[in-house]
């Protein structure tokens, strides 16, 4: 049979389901290297998945995939928000405390919310240095804004535009009303005061992008999530074959805000009638919202869980029809959470590094593991991550990660036996052991610190550092030794000088 026969033969027998598509179907052999899959998703605490316990929300998808799966309990960000925690995933290595390095082009003002730096080796170089194909299909707005550089290692990148404030349409504008979706209490509310050009609760000319973005969305599949998981589809399409593993990041901006979800997904939440604002960026404080208007935030915060997990089921399915959950280690995970509600706070802030926004999902599939939904306790980080997905395939790993593999609990069933860790937002951080929360500010500024009792209060929602002077002193020291020590191991530089010989 020459080879243009051959092919055609092919072909028509993956058509007509005789074979599988190629690539897909068949099991790992001894020695074989497993694909690898990495879906990530923003602002998705822990708290908010079925498979960890919540009754309320509706995440079937995720919860089916935590059933084959290892369940890390209590997993949590290394360091926050968007762009630090990617830093920190992609790369293994502790990036908090870090340095404010501002971005042309970019409003955000947050200490560690730059490009990666050049001495970075990151999760999709090491993949592709091991003979994977590495791709990104990304709708984080941050990840391709100028001068950002987090698609290096990967051989190809699909960027899904329109998130939140993307600057990707520029009109028209005339009809777009920012008021109808802040709070009276909002800047640029209706009725409140003027707008301005930053603060919390959803500035109006962040809305007004994302408004004029939204515009021309006109059913479930035009919202960036649902491009999004039908890209990533589409990448496997094209891309699979049997000759060569590949490595698949995922990078979903949902359920961040705008909380913004087709109507359907709301409606799942919202029982009480409600006819004001559609707050999709809401006050970061319940104090100022009515019974119905909370009630109305958090459907729309659950509806956009809900939305995201139904795109993952879609994605996830043509996986399982294709044969790849046979070949393919998944790992879903979140880069941290929110607020909602818990000490009449909502969203997030730099001082809110309690465990709602700190805790994250961390689910990891193994076609060649019996896991079943195994729960593994103990702490352990999104550091982590890097190390894991190249122990499991076998691959070194690069000297410069600080993060340990999580291959051995999932074998063994944990649990992890670190005493402590720390996660850090800005000016702030936060230790955390089995027993206690301690959030202090390390930075000279405005006195802060939090302490919570885990064992009796393990929703972290009464600060006893009043109580506890002798124990507030201790942590505020061990702190300060963690941020002194840490420089050399967080800061990197940005350009290489070429010498004229290159």
């Amino acid at each position: 049979m020459n080879e243009l026969s051959r092919r055609t033969f092919l072909k028509s027998a993956v058509a007509a389901g005789v074979l599988p598509a190629a690539g897909t179907g068949r099991l790992l052999a001894a020695g074989d290297r497993p694909n690898v899959i990495s879906i990530c998703c923003d602002t998705w605490s822990a708290h908010w998945v079925g498979a960890y316990g919540n009754q309320q929300i509706r995440t079937p998808n995720v919860d089916a995939l935590a059933a084959r799966s290892a369940v890390f309990q209590q997993a949590f960000a290394e360091a926050l928000p968007t762009v630090p925690a990617r830093r920190a995933i992609y790369t293994g290595r502790r990036v908090f405390p870090s340095r404010m390095v501002l971005q042309q082009g970019d409003a955000n003002r947050i200490r560690g919310w730059h490009q990666l730096y050049l001495e970075d080796v990151t999760l999709a170089e090491s993949m592709r240095d091991a003979g994977y194909t590495t791709a990104l299909v990304s709708d984080l707005l941050h990840q391709f804004r100028p001068g950002m550089n987090f698609h290096r290692g990967f051989m190809g990148w699909r960027w899904i535009r329109g998130q939140e404030g993307d600057s990707y349409e520029t009109g028209p504008t005339k009809d777009i009303d920012p008021a109808k979706y802040l709070h009276p209490s909002q800047p640029g509310g209706a009725g409140g005061p003027p707008p301005r050009p930053g603060g919390p609760g959803g500035p109006p000319p962040l809305i007004k992008q994302y408004l004029t973005n939204r515009q021309y969305w006109k059913t479930e599949d035009d919202w960036p999530c649902a491009r999004l998981f039908r890209e990533a589809g589409q990448w496997l399409d094209d891309n699979v074959e049997d000759s060569q593993p590949f490595f698949l990041q995922i990078e979903c901006y949902s359920p961040h805000e705008m909380w913004d979800p087709p109507e359907d997904y709301y409606r799942l939440y919202m029982k009480s009638d409600y006819s004001g604002p559609r707050l999709i960026s809401p006050p970061v404080f319940t104090r100022n919202l009515s019974a119905v208007e909370f009630e109305h935030v958090r459907a729309l915060y659950n509806g956009m869980i809900t939305f995201t997990d139904t795109h993952i089921g879609k994605f996830l399915e043509k996986v399982e029809k294709t044969g790849l959950m046979n070949n393919t280690i998944i790992l879903f995970y979140a880069d941290h959470g929110c607020m909602m509600g818990e000490q009449g706070q909502l969203r997030k802030d730099e001082g809110l590094i309690r465990t709602q926004v700190t805790r994250v999902p961390l689910i990891l599939y193994d076609p060649r593991e019996s896991w079943n939904g195994r729960r593994i306790g103990g702490l352990v980080q999104d550091t982590d991550i890097m190390p894991t997905l190249l122990d499991m395939i076998g691959s070194q790993v690069p000297s410069r990660v600080t993060g340990e593999s999580l291959r051995p609990l999932a074998s063994s069933g944990g649990p992890s036996r670190r005493e402590w860790i720390v996660s850090g937002w800005g000016d702030h951080g936060a230790i955390r052991t089995p027993e206690w929360l301690y959030i202090g500010r390390w930075n000279p500024g405005e006195t802060f610190e939090d302490i919570y009792d885990l064992k009796a209060d393990p929703l972290e929602l009464k600060n006893i550092a009043p109580e506890k002077p002798d124990l507030v002193k201790d942590f505020r020291a061990r702190l300060k030794e963690y941020v002194d020590s840490g420089w050399s191991v967080t800061d990197g530089t940005f350009v290489r000088v070429l010498s004229e010989q290159g």
